[in-house]
């Protein structure tokens, strides 16, 4: 089905991601995957290609508001090669969106040139040990001092996406206590430099995919962060957190229906050269069955997700729809690439395949940034249930 969400600019812009991914990324990635971690250097390539600070104002060394189209664009060229840009989407996708938006004129000035230039990389925690989608359990807590000068930050976090590779990281911390009435009160959210004393790195967590991408446990003792880091209003970091969830889902679901994408063209590719029989597996009624369904659904996943950054653009991506979004595109992608494995046989268990690589990666998907089951209590509350 031909697609229509981009134009001559996009597609120029996609050739230039192409030769990036194929030169920078894709001849190192396997190390990167043994080694448990991207090189932080990458980041600062991509800032010199342009695109860390999407959205960014011009003033603060960025290109301005940008159409998500274009990281829609670097997903599928980097799920058509089956590796990523380690936590690229954690910066630009989630965690930048919440500077723009509730960051001060000084914060601005102080954080968005780096951020743009690749120089300064962003992570986020909020996950807690004992509490997951239920962020009004959390925990961690940053006390103002007596002078008022500076939170004291205390507590643990878990699952931390690119904390090794970031030098600013927003915390979701309790600076107030909940009340019986709103459990959610008290949240606050403050951006603590990574080398800050008393930040310390935990276990680096041993996942089933996503290799190159380092997730870790977080500590804070003691943590002093000047008041001048308190991002938004004291108090209301429950409301932010929320407000962003949107733009994470539909990212998600992008990068889903991108990875979904790529297993059908690496099914079709292999199909067609392996011999069993005698002949061809393209060449068997099931094989073609298989890949008619996982194409049919790629394409009705792919106009939905198409979809979804158009209303994006727009400003009209609501909270229910990009909940629809993600809960059909990453179902469909976790369906797909596993039929798609199972077309490659023994081979496609074998990690040196890229089917394996996007098997694995793929799965989190309907688990982070909120799972199908959340995804679903969305909806149904959407329709009045």
């Amino acid at each position: 089905m031909k697609r229509t969400l981009y134009g001559e600019e996009h597609e120029a812009f996609r050739a230039v991601i192409r030769d990036f991914v194929t030169k920078e990324v894709t001849p190192h990635f396997p190390g990167w995957e043994r080694e448990r971690r991207t090189p932080r250097e990458l980041f600062r390539k991509l800032g010199a290609l342009g695109v860390m600070g999407f959205d960014i104002p011009e003033e603060y060394g960025g290109p301005g508001h940008t159409s998500f189209k274009y990281q829609a664009i670097i997903a599928e060229e980097t799920a058509a090669q089956a590796v990523s840009f380690a936590h690229y989407t954690v910066t630009t996708s989630i965690v930048l969106p919440y500077l723009l938006d509730l960051a001060t004129e000084e914060q601005k000035r102080r954080w968005l040139p780096g951020i743009a230039t690749g120089d300064t990389v962003l992570c986020i925690a909020m996950t807690e040990p004992g509490t997951g989608s239920d962020l009004a359990g959390i925990r961690t807590t940053a006390k103002l001092s007596d002078d008022g000068s500076h939170y004291v930050l205390n507590g643990a976090k878990t699952f931390i996406t690119g904390a090794l590779n970031s030098e600013l990281c927003v915390v979701a911390a309790r600076t107030s206590p909940a009340t019986p009435e709103d459990r959610r009160a008290g949240l606050s959210l403050l951006v603590v430099p990574t080398d800050s004393e008393g930040f310390g790195y935990g276990r680096q967590l041993e996942k089933i995919g996503l290799h190159a991408r380092d997730t870790c446990e977080l500590s804070f003792t003691d943590v002093r962060v000047p008041v001048e880091n308190l991002l938004g209003e004291e108090g209301k970091g429950f409301s932010y957190l929320g407000r962003n969830l949107p733009r994470e889902r539909l990212s998600i679901a992008v990068n889903a229906v991108a990875a979904a994408t790529a297993a059908v063209g690496l099914a079709r590719a292999y199909v067609a050269e392996r011999t069993v029989f005698g002949k061809p597996v393209a060449a068997f009624q099931n094989t073609k069955f298989v890949l008619a369904e996982c194409e049919t659904e790629v394409t009705a996943a792919q106009a939905l997700a198409d979809r979804g950054v158009e209303l994006d653009d727009a400003a009209e991506l609501t909270p229910a729809d990009a909940a629809r979004i993600k809960l059909f595109c990453t179902e469909v992608a976790g369906r797909v690439i596993d039929k798609c494995l199972q077309l490659h046989g023994g081979y496609g268990y074998m990690l040196e395949y890229p089917i394996a690589r996007l098997y694995a990666d793929t799965r989190v998907n309907r688990i982070y940034g909120g799972t199908s089951e959340v995804m679903k209590t969305i909806i149904a509350k959407d329709m009045g249930l």
